[in-house]
């Protein structure tokens, strides 16, 4: 459902309420020590339960409220929410390890039924693997498949850009809030995915508002986690040992995903992750061939 964060909304107890939804969901999220695994546990052992089952009607619609507003103050005046169990909700995102409830999104949400390809890596990329993502991100245009990727500098900001540069689709999965650019460099390309593409943030918005600044990073790996559980797979450009990337590569593993490693990455030196994802399934890109044979 689309929501206007300039209208007000009745928060129904009868039917399922999307406003009502995103209360609950938010208001779980504020409970005391609540995590990814612990919010995926209560809904495992309830599967068939909505996040409205388990919060008061008057404290979902409190909290909506709040969300609204506090999204209205940072310029979203329009935006979406999927729910699981609730319309149009991607059930391949139920092959996460610990999957998400509930999505907001900006955009066109029919983007999200297209073929795609997550291409990530690296934040400080060299200038050859920018220069790889864009090439890659061109060639998947060139097939119709959106370029997805997490709007961070680096790989992700090349590709995101060599996509809507091509005339082609790209998909945002970021790991802060609607309405928060992060970093501050990519805030007009975000505003340009939101408006024109599609935008995904699974982040709790009163949550984030109120913790401090270290506590934040722990949405990124879970980010990584859905982009690709949205995906049909991820292409590794470049990355680090200790990258947060890998947390994606481990994901797609776990989810029966596609895992692309570039050629470039087994040549280093200075990293033994290639060689331990290649034993467990990856896919060794030697030439883009290895990638287009093996999704077709």
């Amino acid at each position: 459902m689309n929501l206007l964060a300039n209208d007000s909304y009745e928060v129904s107890a009868n039917t399922i309420s999307p406003m009502r939804e995103m209360g609950a969901y938010e208001a779980l999220w504020m409970q005391q020590g609540m995590t990814w695994k612990r919010m995926a546990d209560k809904f495992r052992n309830d599967p068939t339960a909505l996040p409205s089952d388990f919060v008061p009607l008057h404290e979902a619609s409190a909290i909506a409220r709040r969300v609204m507003a506090h999204l209205k103050e940072r310029q979203v005046h329009r935006f979406g929410v999927r729910i699981h169990h609730a319309g149009d909700y991607p059930h391949k995102l139920r092959d996460a390890k610990n999957p998400v409830e509930m999505l907001y999104y900006q955009g066109a949400w029919e983007l999200s039924e297209m073929r795609s390809l997550a291409i990530v890596g690296s934040r400080n990329a060299s200038d050859d693997g920018q220069a790889r993502a864009a090439r890659l991100a061109r060639e998947l245009v060139k097939r119709d498949f959106a370029v997805v990727s997490g709007l961070a500098n680096g790989i992700d900001g090349a590709a995101h850009r060599a996509a809507l540069e091509a005339g082609g689709t790209t998909i945002a999965v970021i790991g802060t809030p609607l309405g928060e650019h992060y970093p501050k460099e990519n805030a007009e390309l975000q505003d340009v995915i939101a408006k024109d593409h599609l935008l995904i943030s699974q982040v709790p918005v009163m949550r984030y508002s109120q913790e401090p600044f270290r506590n934040k990073r722990m949405y990124f790996p879970e980010r990584n986690a859905t982009m690709s559980a949205l995906t049909e797979g991820t292409i590794i450009v470049e990355a680090g040992e200790t990258s947060g990337t890998l947390t994606q590569a481990r994901a797609a593993m776990f989810q029966g995903r596609k895992l692309f490693i570039l050629d470039s990455c087994f040549q280093r030196n200075d990293i033994t992750w290639p060689s331990r994802f290649e034993a467990q399934g990856a896919i060794r890109v030697r030439t883009p061939d290895d990638i287009w044979n093996s999704i077709e």
